[in-house]
């Protein structure tokens, strides 16, 4: 029992003690508790204290970054600098002396330069700037006189016949040259040059390149501009132009090929966006002598419009194309060769209503015409106008075209035609039915024109109607012929109405002859009565009239009319036929006015010769022709 009870107190002495710790573990965990309290605490304020510190530092170390990258672009302004006595030694010596690449790569790298001290500002590189600038302008004009230099060995004017007879392309410039200039220009024509020298459009180098190269363009072309002006005056005044003659079409042709040579040698040197601008500026010297030569040839030719207004047409017609060709070949110079063609576009425009007006203001002024009614030359003059327009279908089109139809009437209707700036497009070039079509209406107008004032003018100053028969007649057979003989019975055959009228105008002149031939034929009309004895005249066994019979039945007053008919007849007819001989005919004028009097007068003379040719009993007193005697008489009027 003891034994328990102090196994109890022992163990209770020991739980007394573990209830102790506990306690006190209780009272340590509350201090750590505490402990852990304040340290959190005091962490936070450390954080939000190191918050400032280190974004100081991110800014710190962005600025040393800056500052390096400075010290860095420092190093690279202060390299230009240093390099400046080795480039200027380079420039200052010349392309000559260190050859054209080294030089080129030198002004390269000054540029470069340049560039980068230029985009800093800074005041310290202002000095260095000017310096290179100078010694970019220096290289500028070395360059510049190199390029002139070299240009300068091939601008001797050359012979463009040489060329043209022996069809050889002109020359250009040699390759090495070509070369060389293509590299000055590479540079000159840069930004930085343009910004130290010229404007930023024109580069020095097409400057010069113009400046020289049209100089040779102009004086290898001289020489056909006065012979363009010296051969087209070179005829009788009088005397039609004829195709060909002129030196205008060897002058055009100089130009085409000695203008396709530049825009070569300029495609060759220059940037693509340079070509235009370098051919309109070295063609324009040489352009504004063709102008000049145009001008002086359109005074010529309004001076002399009735015979060289043809000139005008081969000038509008080679104009055009060589300009055309050349617009093809370069997209340029389109405007230009428009503006120097205007004057005589506008001087051939007007010639079409001017040559009609010189055919009634010549026919107006004559005071006499044949009095044998022979045609007169004015009609052949006319007709060789019109076959020489043959030669000029495709400037003729054009302009007919811009005239419209029937408008070559008047000249105000001319001068208020539609007038472009613009070369003619191939189109108005097409020389298809409605130009061939307006060229006949205007042919047929001036030949109206012409028989028209002949007629009006015939029946004044020629002395009887069957005159101005021949006198048309003639005049018509002129036309025809030349019509037929030349490509205008080409022209003609479209439209029905030329035919018929110049066939119109035939049967005109035919009628009025024929007038004079209606007495003969008046002479051989007589009186038959049917309700008198039998009702038919006596015939014989064949049919043919018994003349002695019809002669037995007369009355004496009837057979003295038949006499006195007979009579007139002869008188008349020997009149006529003497007048006709003595008239002046063209051949196939005479042999129609002769079949027609034959098919008038023969039927009439066969029926009065059967019926009353006894009337004199074969003694020949009245009756003076026999059928075929006067058949003969009529023939021979042929």
């Amino acid at each position: 029992m003891k034994t328990r009870d102090a196994s109890h107190a022992e163990e209770s002495a020991e739980v007394e003690v573990l209830i102790a710790e506990a306690a006190k573990f209780d009272g340590i965990s509350k201090q750590i508790r505490a402990s852990l309290g304040r340290l959190e605490g005091g962490n936070q304020l450390v954080k939000n204290a190191m918050k400032p510190v280190y974004s100081n530092t991110q800014g710190l170390q962005v600025m040393n970054d800056n500052i390096d990258k400075i010290l860095d672009a420092i190093d690279k302004m202060l390299g230009p600098s240093e390099d400046k006595g080795r480039e200027e030694r380079i420039i200052r010596a010349g392309p000559d002396r260190v050859g054209l690449p080294d030089y080129l790569a030198s002004l390269k790298r000054v540029d470069r330069a340049l560039s980068q001290m230029s985009s800093t500002n800074l005041r310290i590189n202002q000095q260095a700037i000017g310096d290179f600038n100078e010694l970019l302008s220096e290289g500028n004009n070395h360059l510049q006189a190199l390029f002139r230099s070299t240009l300068a060995e091939n601008v001797q004017p050359v012979e463009p016949l040489h060329y043209i007879t022996k069809d050889l392309p002109f020359p250009v410039l040699p390759q090495e040259r070509v070369s060389k200039l293509g590299s000055i220009d590479s540079f000159l024509s840069s930004t930085a040059a343009r910004n130290a020298s010229y404007s930023s459009r024109e580069s020095p180098s097409v400057r010069i390149y113009a400046e020289m190269r049209g100089a040779y363009l102009n004086g290898s072309l001289h020489n056909l501009s006065a012979a363009s002006i010296s051969t087209s005056k070179r005829k009788a005044s009088d005397e039609i132009y004829r195709q060909g003659t002129s030196g205008i079409g060897t002058y055009a042709s100089g130009i085409e090929g000695i203008f396709s040579a530049e825009f070569n040698n300029i495609s060759a040197i220059f940037s693509r966006e340079d070509w235009g601008l370098a051919f309109d500026a070295t063609c324009r010297k040489a352009l504004a002598e063709f102008a000049k030569t145009l001008r002086e040839l359109n005074m010529h030719i309004k001076s002399h419009l009735p015979t060289d207004c043809f000139l005008a047409y081969e000038i509008v017609e080679i104009v055009t194309n060589v300009g055309y060709r050349i617009d093809q070949l370069s997209g340029q110079l389109k405007l230009p060769f428009a503006d120097a063609l205007k004057p005589i576009r506008e001087t051939a425009k007007s010639s079409l209503a001017e040559l009609i007006e010189d055919v009634r203001r010549r026919v107006s002024s004559m005071q006499t015409l044949p009095q044998d009614g022979s045609a007169i030359p004015l009609t052949s003059e006319v007709m060789t106008r019109m076959q020489t327009m043959t030669l000029y279908p495709q400037s003729l089109a054009s302009i007919m075209a811009s005239l419209g139809e029937g408008n070559w009437h008047s000249g105000a209707s001319v001068a208020n035609s539609q007038s472009s700036a613009s070369l003619p497009s191939l189109q108005s070039f097409d020389v298809g039915a409605d130009s061939s079509h307006l060229l006949a209406h205007y042919i047929m107008d001036t030949i109206d024109t012409l028989l028209t004032s002949l007629d009006a003018k015939a029946r004044l100053l020629l002395k009887s109607k069957s005159l101005c028969g021949v006198f048309t007649a003639n005049n018509v057979a002129v036309i025809d012929r030349m019509i037929r003989s030349s490509d205008l019975s080409t022209i003609l055959s479209s439209p029905s109405t030329a035919s018929t009228k110049i066939e119109s105008w035939r049967k005109r002149g035919t009628s009025a002859y024929l007038e004079s031939w209606r007495e003969p034929c008046s002479a051989l009309m007589d009186v038959q009565y049917t309700n008198r004895g039998s009702a038919r005249p006596p015939s014989g066994s064949n049919g043919i009239i018994d003349s002695a019979a019809v002669i037995k039945q007369l009355g004496s007053k009837d057979k003295d009319s038949i006499k006195e008919k007979f009579k007139n007849f002869n008188t008349s007819f020997d009149e006529l036929s003497a007048r006709h001989r003595g008239m002046q005919m063209e051949r196939e004028v005479r042999s129609l006015l002769a079949r027609e009097v034959q098919a008038m007068i023969e039927p009439l003379y066969a029926r009065f010769w059967d019926r009353y040719h006894e009337i004199d009993k074969g003694k020949g007193k009245y009756v003076k022709y026999d059928k075929g005697s006067l058949s003969a008489q009529l023939a021979a009027l042929g």
